[in-house]
């Protein structure tokens, strides 16, 4: 018999590595042929890409506008190959404003589908739960609270556990990573994530530049930026300032946060990678203004940082908007170089959230779910 054939998609980096993941399980699995949309991490994990991530990554409400036409593209492209192949199943991971729309499409179809990472409902938009209970078979979640939060809509929702626990770990020393990228490991290190899609670049290298020049200000502090999968140096370096010293390293995210005394990262999956390091942290995260003003109105949470909302306090701070400036972030930043005592209260705090994060296993306990699903009648 062929392979069976099963959609796969994923928007944006991070769903790009845990559908990457995810790919690989399956086929461990069950004999079956992965095709969609995604990036590098599920292109290596032998996914037939029909559309390219890049094409469509986004950042808010109002650039979807600019989008628009590569949208439509990539839409046509990915429902012409599923009339073409008839996939048994689609798993749809992350990116709900294109997810929900093909979820809807391919379910017109006939095709169950599954949402892998179901999206954050819980923290804004709530009612679109009710889009998931209606177009989506399954959901898996990553975090412990959303499973009964989507049961209660009517949504077949499952806790797997975040795919990152077990994964997420240093393969050099801090003296290693030093001595590799040319730093002193007996002086303070900042590493920097300022984000994976070109509008969080653009919004955020300029006021974490200017942050970096007024905390090397008279001290003797390392800048470390660490470039997202997938991003080149050439998209940061007309950021970059002469004057500032800032170490731009490629494939090495996980070293530089191992390596670090102070982490400043752009809120999202991030701060989770850092929170799995131990690593103290900043949050950052700017929008275009009218997007921000609209997301004002739709988020339901007080707190913005994914750490603070799994710990349910503030644990790390979080410089959102117009609270996002140079002079902000550098202020945070002496504070918690400069008194290892708020580093180690920080870290108490991120060792709560990993307790809440579940044991290793997420993504094999997610391939179980769907290969159960190929295998009923």
């Amino acid at each position: 018999m062929p392979p069976i054939q099963i959609l796969i998609s994923a928007g944006e980096a991070s769903g790009d590595m845990y559908a990457a993941r995810l790919a690989t399980a399956l086929r461990a699995r069950a004999d079956v042929q992965l095709f969609g949309m995604g990036g590098p991490r599920m292109r290596d994990a032998g996914v037939e890409l029909v559309a390219d991530c890049s094409e469509v990554s986004l950042v808010g409400i109002v650039e979807i506008a600019k989008k628009y036409p590569a949208l439509k593209r990539v839409w046509k492209r990915i429902l012409g190959e599923v009339v073409r192949r008839k996939p048994r199943l689609a798993i749809l991971t992350e990116f709900p404003g294109f997810h929900l729309r093909l979820a809807r499409a391919l379910k017109r179809q006939h095709i169950p589908n599954v949402y892998f990472v179901c999206p954050q409902f819980w923290a804004w938009r709530p009612w679109r739960a009710n889009l998931v209970r209606r177009r989506f078979a399954r959901g898996l979640c990553i975090f412990p609270f959303e499973q009964e939060w989507y049961r209660s809509r009517g949504v077949a929702a499952d806790f797997i556990g975040h795919p990152l626990v077990g994964n997420v770990a240093a393969g050099r020393s801090r003296a290693e990573f030093a001595a590799h990228f040319g730093l002193d490991g007996a002086k303070p290190i900042v590493t920097m994530l300022p984000g994976s899609r070109a509008g969080e670049i653009a919004h955020h290298m300029p006021p974490l530049v200017e942050a970096c020049h007024l905390i090397g200000q008279g001290r003797q502090t390392q800048f470390v930026l660490a470039l997202a999968p997938g991003m080149g140096k050439s998209q940061i370096a007309g950021y970059l300032r002469p004057e500032v010293p800032i170490h731009v390293v490629e494939d090495a995210t996980y070293d530089a946060l191992g390596a670090a005394d102070l982490a400043i990262v752009s809120s999202g999956t991030a701060t989770v990678e850092a929170a799995l390091m131990n690593t103290p942290m900043i949050v950052v995260y700017r929008l275009a203004p009218l997007t921000a003003a609209i997301a004002r109105w739709l988020v339901r949470t007080p707190m913005f940082a994914m750490v603070n909302l799994i710990a349910g306090k503030r644990v790390v701070p979080e410089l959102v908007q117009k609270d996002f400036t140079a002079e902000r972030v550098a202020a945070e930043a002496v504070r918690l170089l400069d008194f290892p005592a708020a580093r180690l209260e920080m870290q108490k705090g991120l060792a709560e959230v990993r307790a809440k994060l579940g044991p290793p296993g997420a993504i094999d306990r997610a391939a179980e779910i769907i290969a159960a699903m190929l295998n009923s009648p």
